[in-house]
């Protein structure tokens, strides 16, 4: 395969990553950035989470620059456990318009539907008994379940909460993991902030605060970990949404915290939160980018910053 046979079509993607030239293009994208090491490419063909649409009883991906449907029923960027459950999803009775999040876990999988419709119909909860997945809930209220949802970090699994933030696929993620603890290496006590479900927190050992979650629930934007708080740890990591880390990282500027690990989604945001630890007196002496996002223009950053 040369191209993906949806490319142009569905908007999914902005490049296409079955092309000659994607690794140039979305290299490209890297404008500002300049790494210590060279990217690190996921494959295609992975993704364990796709977010699907529905509307007028048509089930896809939105076409490119429109609200009209794609029928995909085979997505070369997909898992195949995700693409083998597709045609059965397709074929359910979709009413109103939303989004069917689908996520593969290590026992099956999730279908989260998110509906303008509050609640599902009787004909679609009769279906869905039917289908080849563990759980499926319509607007948070769970209308199938035959098991509980795991996902593995390394070798600790955790349960996975509806519509949680998961890594797209799990080479990115393992691949991330594995940098983010050598670069930890050494430390006693370590932070792990805005860490979700512990991707980093469990290999760690690391004291974990989210703004919601299985850890610490701390609202890391309201109420970043206080000076007083930084004294306890050698070593904090930060994986913040598209956001970044604003707050946070004017008081870790102002601390003695001498490592700093930075994984970021965002390298506007990124540029900005570097500044900030720069002008503290920390120094870059890691930067190697991620291609998590396999066919979009967004890049994962892993960062290390010492003082």
């Amino acid at each position: 395969m040369n191209t993906c046979p949806f490319f142009g079509k569905c908007g999914g993607c902005k490049f296409d990553f079955a092309a000659a030239d994607y690794r140039s293009q979305k290299h490209a994208q890297l404008r500002g950035i300049t790494p210590t090491a060279d990217a690190v490419w996921v494959a295609p063909g992975a993704r364990r989470r796709v977010d699907f649409c529905f509307a007028g009883g048509e089930f896809g991906l939105y076409s490119a620059g429109s609200k009209d449907i794609i029928p995909v029923r085979n997505c070369p960027n997909a898992a195949a456990e995700i693409n083998a459950a597709l045609p059965a999803l397709a074929a359910m009775p979709w009413v109103g318009a939303g989004s069917a999040l689908i996520t593969l876990c290590e026992n099956g999988i999730d279908v989260a539907v998110t509906s303008d419709v509050p609640y599902c119909s009787a004909d679609f909860k009769r279906a869905a008994d039917a289908l080849p997945v563990i759980r499926i809930t319509w607007n948070g209220k769970i209308i199938k379940q035959t098991a509980t949802p795991i996902i593995k970090f390394g070798d600790v699994a955790v349960e996975y909460p509806v519509g949680a933030f998961l890594q797209p696929g799990k080479p990115g993620e393992d691949a991330i993991r594995k940098m983010v603890v050598a670069a930890a290496a050494g430390a006693h006590r370590v932070a792990d902030l805005f860490c979700g479900l512990g991707n980093f927190t469990h290999a760690l050992n690391a004291d974990g605060f989210d703004v919601s979650g299985p850890h610490c629930q701390r609202d890391l934007f309201k109420n970043p970990l206080t000076p007083g708080m930084l004294k306890n740890y050698d070593c904090v990591v930060m994986d913040p949404p598209r956001a970044g880390a604003d707050a946070q990282c004017k008081i870790l500027a102002k601390s003695d915290v001498p490592r700093v690990i930075y994984v970021s989604c965002n390298p506007a945001t990124f540029a900005r939160d570097a500044k900030t630890l720069q002008r503290g007196g920390y120094k870059i002496t890691g930067l190697i980018p991620v291609d998590q996002f396999v066919g979009s223009t967004h890049w994962e950053l892993f960062s290390v910053f010492e003082k």
